[in-house]
């Protein structure tokens, strides 16, 4: 249940009736909204009974505008791989593909890329993207059998007679979870009706196999990624109402791996050995409890979420918000790595779950990935990426590390070193944020729920069409502003979150003071909105501090973490291999830093802000819009370890590598999506 607020605009209010209000408003939390919504919206795919109304949905791809820095991202993103994969990639992403009737790859990678590129195609409303995007939907829609299969004929396996009739059974239910995303998404845009027949056509087909070739029969990946599969039956059924699809839902939920005991029983907290869990399925496994909570709302399928999540912080987590694992489950030494689709994978997730919880918990999840994970891992123009990442990332060479996966140049930069998925995986990281700023309320209002400047077109209330531009250069920055466009009034209400970092928000409109609200929860602003009506929402942002691996320290600044600038030195290796090149990158500046116990006890930092205006491309050492100065100490005995951060030394007394401990230097900290060579996770020097 959402936090009710409703509030009038007077021009004098006792100071008794605030105080009131900000103590209702102090105790009604975000935790209320773990409670089934009643509600349903009236113009946008929303939950159908049986399956729980939910607070919140998603708006036509389309309905919002991207603007600012997440516009330029997208840009970029165009002009680079998303854009042109397919040119530079042709035997994965070309002709070539199965999944355009060609004799190469049949399994997820071109479905991948084309995930990513249909959203981002319709989110710029490009037509050389939709074009490109057109090609695989097209085949996809014509390559449907009679039976309801659809997608490339099985390669491997013998061909399966029932009945003295020949039939296509797959070889691996996985791939084609992830063109039903795809087919998702360009439906979303497009309301292409083909779109319903198809997934109509293929989940009868699959009501009658799976009971005979059920999701491991042929792949583990299908067994462990079913969630997918049961949130694209969820989603068809709010449109048609076909009560097969609720039968089939139970089908893949129980043939599906069993994350919700997984995340909720413990096991996640084992440290010797570490739990054996790939990390990209852990990450999209994180949304299948809560996708099967719509038919079966019991409290237990989200707390399993939250205490698996509560978990892997604990016991495997970085100060960024991931987890070590690299491609197993690895603990949270800072140097453990830590993969691109694990990070665009977790995004998704909470993409999911947001609407169907309206819980903050998850949007401020979001964004910490989104805002500090997500940037760091692919170069300035999208053509490079990274396939592992560290929290503590000093040196980025070919060598190996101390990973579980290791080889292949896992830590460079190139096209397809480590492993092609996250190639072409990494593509739906920004468009699917940006589809997800706003969203549709089950009261028929809107909700900003995540924050960066764009424009949203939406219906509420009695299907008026309105407009709100939303104006940030958040997170960079506490302030956003909302400003009314439509030129009708209309009454509807506006949610907003506020973060759980924030300890008291302040709102205001049309430069009256409206409220003040405390963090981790949504409030609802129902009024009548007037042409060019504002609200300023400021939400601000105090340093935070926390204890990471070996007693380090991570510091945060509201959804940013900070790191040590380091100078970066990338250097191109030519290669045939991989692709033609791919890139080190070699620190310039000192990396070995420690912060003194006492600076940290004071929290002796400055936040400084950079004077100039907030660069398009914000995400680098020379754009990095603010800072933090403050005073480092260099620890001599820090030094390699297997080409990577050696060890973080404990705070005791009696370490020798201490030596310079009261020789303090200026130091710099920028947002860690910001750089590329970093320390997140400082060692602590113990005051002598």
């Amino acid at each position: 249940m959402l936090a009710q607020i409703h509030l009038f605009n007077h021009h004098a209010i006792m100071k008794t009736t605030l105080l009131l209000l900000a103590i209702i408003m102090s105790v009604i939390v975000q935790s209320q909204n773990n409670k089934p919504a009643t509600l349903r919206n009236n113009f946008y795919i929303t939950n159908q009974a049986p399956l729980v109304a939910t607070p919140y949905t998603q708006l036509p791809i389309g309905a919002i505008k991207p603007q600012g820095w997440l516009l330029n991202m997208l840009n970029i993103q165009k002009d680079g791989l998303t854009g042109h994969l397919d040119e530079i990639y042709p035997e994965v992403c070309g002709n070539r593909n199965a999944w355009l009737g060609g004799d190469g790859d049949s399994w997820e990678r071109g479905p991948y890329w084309v995930d990513g590129l249909v959203a981002l195609a319709y989110v710029l409303n490009d037509d050389n993207l939709k074009a490109k995007a057109a090609k695989w939907i097209e085949w996809m829609i014509n390559s449907q059998q009679p039976s309801g299969y659809f997608g490339p004929k099985p390669f491997t396996q013998k061909p399966v007679k029932e009945n003295g009739v020949q039939k296509i059974v797959p070889e691996d239910w996985w791939p084609r979870m992830v063109m039903l995303k795809a087919l998702q998404q360009y439906y979303m845009a497009t309301n292409d009706q083909r779109v319903i027949q198809l997934m109509t056509h293929y989940f009868k087909y699959q009501l009658q196999e799976l009971p005979k070739n059920p999701l491991n029969k042929y792949s583990w990946w299908s067994e462990q990624r079913g969630g997918e599969n049961l949130a694209v039956i969820y989603w068809l059924y709010n449109i048609t109402k076909d009560k097969f699809l609720l039968t089939l839902s139970e089908i893949v939920f129980k043939q599906t791996y069993d994350w919700t005991t997984t995340y909720g029983d413990g096991r996640l907290r084992k440290l010797n050995p570490y739990p054996d869990f790939h990390c990209v399925n852990l990450a999209q496994a994180l949304k299948q409890p809560i996708i099967y909570y719509q038919q079966h709302p019991e409290a237990k399928y989200i707390n399993a979420v939250k205490e698996g999540l509560s978990a892997l912080h604990d016991s495997h987590g970085f100060i960024n918000g991931m987890y070590g694992a690299d491609e197993n489950l690895h603990g949270n030494d800072p140097t453990q790595g830590s993969e691109l689709c694990s990070a665009v994978e977790m995004m998704f997730s909470f993409e999911n779950i947001l609407p169907i919880t309206g819980d903050a918990y998850f949007a401020d999840y979001l964004e910490k990935i989104a805002f500090n994970v997500l940037p760091t891992q692919a170069n300035d123009d999208f053509t490079r990426r990274q396939y592992f990442q560290q929290v503590n990332q000093v040196l980025c060479t070919y060598d190996d590390r101390n990973f579980y996966n290791d080889g292949d140049g896992r830590i460079v930069f190139g096209l397809i070193t480590g492993y092609p998925c996250c190639t072409v995986n990494m593509h739906q990281g920004w468009p699917k944020l940006a589809q997800n700023l706003w969203y549709a309320s089950a009261d028929n209002g809107l909700a900003a729920l995540i924050y960066s400047a764009s424009e949203v077109t939406a219906k509420v209330t009695d299907g008026t069409i309105v407009r709100l531009k939303e104006e940030t250069d958040y997170p960079f920055s506490d302030k956003i502003q909302f400003t009314y466009l439509t030129e009708k009034s209309v009454t509807f209400p506006l949610h907003l979150r506020i973060p759980a970092w924030c300890d008291s928000a302040k709102i205001m409109i049309n430069e009256k003071e409206y409220c003040s609200a405390k963090g981790g929860q949504i409030i609802k602003i129902d009024r009548q909105w007037n042409t060019n009506d504002k609200v300023w929402l400021q939400l601000p942002m105090k340093l935070q501090t926390s204890r990471w691996f070996e007693g380090s320290v991570g510091i945060e600044r509201g959804p940013l973490v900070y790191a040590l600038k380091i100078g970066e030195d990338w250097r191109e290796v030519k290669t045939k291999k991989w692709k033609d090149s791919y890139f080190e990158v070699y620190p310039t500046t000192p990396w070995n830093i420690g912060l003194s116990e006492k600076l940290i006890e004071n929290n002796e930092f400055e936040f400084v802000k950079n004077n100039t205006s907030l660069s398009n491309m914000p995400w680098n050492l020379e754009n990095a819009p603010v800072m933090l100065k403050t005073k480092g100490i260099r620890l001599p005995g820090w030094t390699l370890n297997n080409f990577s951060a050696g060890k973080i030394p404990i705070p005791t007394l009696e370490a020798s590598s201490w030596a310079n401990r009261n020789q303090e230097e200026p130091i710099i900290l920028i947002p860690y999506g910001c750089t590329t060579l970093r320390i997140a996770e400082f060692p602590v020097v113990p005051v002598k």
